[in-house]
């Protein structure tokens, strides 16, 4: 079954008699944690990377962190979704938090004294970040109602991105007055913020009267019932399709190629800078955009804003002034949340309310999850083939994968129900 409440076609639109989102005390709470969640998530790989600078880690050893990172989140994502679903979706962003949180003073000590230790360290944080996604994801189905979900998930991102946005300069000035040690506790501080702030949702009314038979029925079982939930919206493994094969590729290329391209065609790093800044303030106009904004056909726009994602590469390919590839990224940031937000608030309407955590955890899986994959792939690609070629290869999945998945049952408003017409 779906959770859809409203007749088909009227789904996507909110009751306007409505309070605005950020005068929900329950969901600011919410949004408190997982934003702490996001900037503790992003703010570990760039406090190690300050730590390469400062030269109290060499480069392999934190690409050995980083590789320890991926492994705990790889690891934790399907288990997280399935015990989400089983019981309390606040008791597992209480205990991901917790977990990385302990993690930062583990890396703290390990710093310079045991690189396996810190290893170790950075596997529990990855796997405290996994554990957070699908139960956050879920645990905002239960807070949030249907009709404010879109305006929610915009405001998720929106936080995310802004805490990118200001968070390396802030970042690099703190490093300036405190050691690497003094900055990863900082980050187990917001970890402890994730775990304890957000509040209960409301009671599920299904989840007492399963629990006894999921109890006896094991992880990866459980896990399989996610992904035959997922089977059952075709829309939804088309879309998941899509944003896997542009994140493997387009994002993978772009970080491999963007700061050779920035230094060999442009004669510096400035170009690097600005595009990522550019991107992040794409995305940024696209989330306060579609927090507003409700499409018809809301996923047939969703899977265009992805698409824009090839202007980056494409970028890249031709020989354009730096400003035209500014602005490429910039469209491609806010396409990118054209796609998120409704994305995962179809998400959230459509699947199986027992079982939202299982196909969460299903989408970060392999759209995050794979992205490792492709930048492990595209570097040898890049030196094999030639920049152009693999670029061009990128930009053609990256127009390609959503325009076929715009096809799918369903795609054009992410939903199972047929629409009333245009």
């Amino acid at each position: 079954m779906t959770t859809s409440a409203a007749p088909p076609g009227t789904a996507t639109l909110p009751p306007p008699e409505q309070p605005s989102i950020l005068l929900d005390t329950a969901f600011l709470r919410l949004w408190a944690g997982a934003t702490a969640s996001g900037l503790a998530t992003w703010a570990l790989p760039f406090v190690l990377g300050l730590a390469v600078v400062d030269r109290t880690l060499s480069a392999t050893e934190l690409g050995l962190l980083l590789a320890a990172r991926t492994v705990g989140f790889l690891a934790a994502v399907p288990v997280a979704g399935v015990l989400a679903d089983r019981y309390s979706r606040r008791g597992v962003v209480l205990w991901s938090g917790l977990a990385a949180g302990a993690a930062a003073p583990v890396i703290a000590l390990g710093v310079d004294r045991s690189v396996l230790l810190m290893a170790a360290g950075a596997a529990l944080a990855g796997a405290g970040q996994g554990a957070c996604r699908p139960a956050y994801q879920a645990l905002t189905a239960e807070v949030v109602d249907p009709g404010r979900r879109q305006q929610a998930n915009a405001a998720m991102t929106l936080a995310v991105r802004g805490t990118v946005l200001t968070g390396p300069s802030l970042a690099a000035l703190l490093a300036v007055f405190l050691h690497t040690r003094t900055l990863l506790l900082g980050i187990g501080l917001l970890w402890l913020v994730s775990a304890c702030v957000p509040g209960r949702g409301a009671r599920r009314t299904d989840e007492r009267a399963e629990q006894d038979n999921d109890a006896a029925t094991s992880l990866v079982a459980q896990f399989r019932e996610g992904v035959q939930e997922a089977r059952r919206h075709p829309w939804f493994l088309a879309g998941l399709g899509a944003l896997t094969a542009v994140i493997a590729t387009g994002y993978s290329a772009t970080g491999v190629v963007l700061p050779t391209v920035s230094r060999d065609d442009y004669g510096s790093q400035a170009v690097l800078a600005g595009a990522v800044t550019a991107y992040t303030a794409g995305a940024l106009i696209g989330a306060l955009l579609i927090a507003r904004w409700h499409p018809r056909s809301a996923g047939w726009v969703a899977l265009t804003g992805l698409a824009l994602y090839g202007l980056a590469p494409l970028s890249l390919l031709l020989p354009v002034p730096a400003a035209v590839v500014l602005a490429a990224y910039a469209v491609a940031g806010i396409g990118i949340e054209l796609f998120n937000v409704p994305w995962f608030t179809a998400a959230q309407r459509e699947v199986a309310p027992d079982k939202l955590a299982r196909v969460s955890s299903l989408d970060f899986l392999l759209s995050y999850g794979l992205a490792p994959v492709g930048l492990a792939v595209i570097a040898p690609a890049v030196a094999a083939f030639g920049a152009e070629p693999v670029l061009l290869g990128c930009a053609v999945v990256c127009f390609a994968a959503p325009a076929l998945a715009a096809l799918a049952p369903g795609a054009r408003t992410f939903s199972r129900q047929p629409s009333r017409g245009r």
